[in-house]
């Protein structure tokens, strides 16, 4: 099994939308990350990044989202062209696996025409009808296409081991959204890896007990970070956070890629 790591683009914005009341009008730049696996059993993404409108229409697109988030991203590294350079078409991914369906992490589902899309069906629900504070996060048009959904169910779900070979297993984390989940990958030359996604941004917020600035559930947050560590000791799991400029140095980008 293969990992790539990609970056599509990044988000200019400032540092209290990531660790809550601390940064007020700091300017905090961020990766926007999103992760394609070889199984030998398909292709797998996880997260597709932002929409290939934001290259050349943001301001259409993403509307009032630009107002705390500005996305920065080339046609190159959107995900359905930066895939090549792991040799990967768009008509070759068989599984989009979804940690939740913001604007930054749902923006080419139904670009990938032969994959099953994987989300949660509180997050798929809530998209629809978010909260007021949440509502400028999800723009329908990104995640409503004609696309073959699996809907997992919550807590029923909460360990989702896509393949049942334990290489490739989603763990139900909600808090930034009702529906978040992160997932596990099991290499066999380097450490457990556990992405978080948004179920924290930094390592402030996993480390320090630093809320993020933008949550569904704030009490449902904590618990979710606390399950990651204990899953980290149980496991030996690197935790990676979805958006943390400094932890995004230290790992290869696609096409180097971790097996």
């Amino acid at each position: 099994m293969k990992l790539y790591f990609f970056e599509a683009g990044v988000l200019k914005s400032q540092k209290q939308y990531f660790t809550l009341g601390e940064g007020v009008g700091e300017p905090f730049t961020v990766p926007v990350p999103f992760l394609l696996i070889e199984h030998p059993r398909g292709i797998v993404l996880f997260d597709t990044g932002n929409a290939p409108e934001v290259v050349a229409g943001k301001h259409e697109h993403w509307g009032e989202a630009l107002k705390a988030y500005d996305p920065v991203m080339t046609k190159g590294q959107c995900c359905v062209n930066a895939i090549q350079k792991a040799g990967i078409k768009p008509e070759d991914v068989k599984y989009v696996i979804l940690s939740h369906l913001h604007l930054d992490h749902a923006g080419c589902v139904g670009h990938f025409p032969n994959a099953k899309h994987i989300v949660h069906r509180e997050e798929l629900c809530y998209a629809y009808v978010p909260d007021h504070f949440m509502k400028s996060a999800y723009i329908r048009k990104d995640f409503d296409k004609p696309v073959e959904w699996i809907l997992l169910d919550g807590w029923r779900d909460a360990a989702f081991d896509l393949f049942g070979d334990g290489k490739i297993t989603t763990f139900f984390t909600p808090g930034h959204t009702p529906g978040h989940q992160s997932i596990l990958l099991r290499l066999r030359n380097a450490d457990p890896l556990l992405f978080a996604a948004d179920a924290c941004y930094t390592m402030e917020n996993l480390e320090d007990n630093r809320l993020p600035g933008l949550a569904w559930s704030f009490g449902e947050t904590a618990q979710s970070v606390e399950r990651m560590k204990r899953l980290r000791e149980t496991t030996g799991a690197q935790i990676i956070p979805g958006h943390d400029p400094e932890t995004w140095k230290k790992i290869r980008l696609a096409p180097e890629y971790y097996d």
